[in-house]
């Protein structure tokens, strides 16, 4: 049986730049996609109307929440070494995944100052969504992994 340990740390700035690089790519292919199949008016602004906007939303569900439920981390996450799991240690599943990232617009709100206030007052530094989903953020070396033989 093994036996995971979890330390989590704060790790602000890392995941500040790790929410900034997924936000970064989400809104960058987003803007792409209302370019390229977005009606133009008459004043130079691209819009998105009907069934064409729920791609918006079914792309920001499958990076997100999908993604995190598959990797235990956005791209974002992955490239500062990242991972999302429960506070056990445990891998997160896919509604743990759409907790954490239903509250994003909550978390992110007022330049994420909800969330960095919460960060700094939990004793898990945990977010919003986190505190929701019982979930941490943490570098992949925080995992502390033990075979227990009996």
């Amino acid at each position: 049986m093994i036996i995971r340990k979890v330390e989590p740390k704060r790790y602000l700035g890392l995941r500040i730049a790790a929410t900034l690089i997924d936000y970064g790519i989400y809104f960058t292919v987003i803007a792409i996609y209302v370019m390229m199949f977005g009606a133009q008016d008459g004043e130079g602004v691209y819009t998105i109307n009907g069934s064409p906007a729920l791609l918006i939303i079914l792309f920001w569900f499958l990076y997100f929440v999908v993604l995190e439920a598959v990797n235990q981390a956005t791209p974002g996450h992955d490239i500062l070494e990242l991972v999302v799991v429960k506070t056990k240690g445990d891998r997160i599943g896919f509604t743990d995944a759409l907790k954490r990232r239903i509250v994003d617009i909550i978390d992110i709100t007022f330049y994420g100052i909800p969330a960095l206030i919460c960060i700094c007052n939990t004793p898990k530094f945990q977010r919003i969504g986190d505190l929701w989903a019982d979930t941490v953020v943490v570098k992949r070396s925080d995992i502390v992994e033990a075979e227990v033989v009996f």
